[in-house]
């Protein structure tokens, strides 16, 4: 199967990474390929490049008019992804509309609601002295997040989970995507029509009868006079779906993988509850669960600021996680530190792409930890599932069990 150019490229570069950075221990083997490359700039084919640098990296990220965001993403979607693979001005639009429903003051009014979810998830197994932390809680209470945001019902959740799987992890639905990218696509396109119809029918519903939720918002929404169109609406709730239902669930078995092997650290956050936004930057920056950007295409010949030159079309992916270990900007970065000053860290990435959901993640991440740690203070892995299995894709932890008394 012929794949998309951007798709082809980034699948031959996980590919090539993977042999050379080390999914559950990578920090290391960042630095390594920085001080290996120029710049920190990894060709490994022709019309390919990887930056593991911050400087390339911050330039790439801020740089939309060099380095294109509009790249054909098939993620079983028929129209690009937006707000990600649009690039400005149009984006602007977008932005207008979306920042908004995503600011701090919206996510204080969210904090109740978001607290009461995830408790809902430790009720379940806080008695049985052990979870499966990825399946029980990892995966679902982002979820279910996602249900308060949209307005959905909590009869709601497994359909959805349902849906993100089949397109970000189509082996759950049959075991041969694993391997053949004929029935991995067949998946997502099968899931990616489901989606489509589901948010249709739920917008017809909010056209008949508005509701205080954001898809009623998104149909009623103006900027500069004008309305989103069916199919904008449709494309938002899309990305929205797929991005807010799966880098959460894996920052959190990172996170939480992190503290159960670390006890001294986990004891700052029992002792002293104000720790928690701290520790969820510097976890963030060290863990970085996002460990790479969307691919962008450069849109002319880019001289580098470390003096390298990118042919047009070169395919772009930048290492998030590369770029918050950088030495250049943290010369102590192998020490985590809750109480780190200026912690300019880019697990959100960076640019006018910079996660639109950024501080609804921290809520949920500040959240997690606070009713965790209130709940279940002491923890730690259970004892023979000490080998922490970290799947190419998105960084997480398969089947982190943890255990208490």
């Amino acid at each position: 199967m012929l794949l998309p150019p951007v798709i082809r490229a980034s699948f031959f570069t996980q590919m090539a990474l993977a042999q050379q950075v080390r999914l559950a221990n990578p920090q290391p083997d960042y630095v390594a390929m920085q001080q290996a490359h120029p710049g920190g700039l990894m060709c490994p084919m022709d019309g390919i490049a990887v930056s593991f640098g911050r400087e390339t990296t911050d330039f790439v990220l801020r740089h939309h008019e060099l380095f294109s965001s509009a790249v054909d993403m098939p993620l079983g979607n028929v129209r690009p992804l937006i707000p990600l693979n649009i690039d400005p001005p149009k984006h602007s639009k977008y932005r207008k509309i979306l920042d908004p429903l995503f600011s701090p003051k919206r996510m204080d009014e969210m904090e109740p609601d978001i607290a009461a979810r995830a408790n809902k998830f430790i009720d379940e197994f806080v008695a049985d002295g052990e979870c499966n932390f990825s399946e029980q809680f990892a995966e679902q209470f982002p979820s279910a997040v996602f249900l308060g945001l949209m307005g959905m019902p909590w009869d709601q959740l497994e359909m959805f989970l349902h849906l993100r799987d089949g397109i970000l992890h189509p082996e759950k639905v049959d075991p041969a995507a694993e391997a053949d990218f004929t029935v991995r696509f067949a998946v997502m396109n099968a899931t990616g029509q489901e989606i489509y119809t589901y948010f249709n029918e739920q917008l017809d519903q909010r056209e008949a009868n508005p509701a205080d939720d954001l898809l009623t918002h998104f149909i009623t929404a103006e900027v500069d006079g004008d309305t989103m169109s069916r199919e904008e609406v449709l494309d938002l709730c899309y990305l929205f779906l797929i991005a807010g239902l799966d880098t959460v669930s894996d920052s959190l078995t990172c996170l939480f993988a992190y503290l159960a092997q670390h006890p001294e650290q986990r004891q700052l956050i029992v002792d002293d509850p104000r720790v928690i936004p701290g520790a969820v930057e510097e976890l963030l920056r060290w863990e970085t669960p996002v460990p790479y950007g969307v691919p962008r295409v450069a849109t002319q010949d880019v001289q580098l600021p470390n003096g390298t030159t990118l042919a047009e079309g070169t395919v772009v992916t930048v290492s998030y996680g590369g770029a918050n270990i950088d030495p250049s900007e943290y010369p102590d970065g192998f020490d985590v530190r809750f109480d780190r000053d200026d912690n300019r860290h880019i697990a959100f990435g960076g640019g006018v792409h910079r996660c639109l959901g950024s501080h609804l993640a921290r809520r949920e991440l500040r959240i997690a930890l606070a009713e965790w740690h209130r709940r279940i203070p002491q923890y730690g892995i259970k004892p023979g599932h000490e080998d922490l299995q970290f799947p190419l894709g998105l960084r997480h932890v398969k089947d982190l069990t943890l255990s208490w008394s």
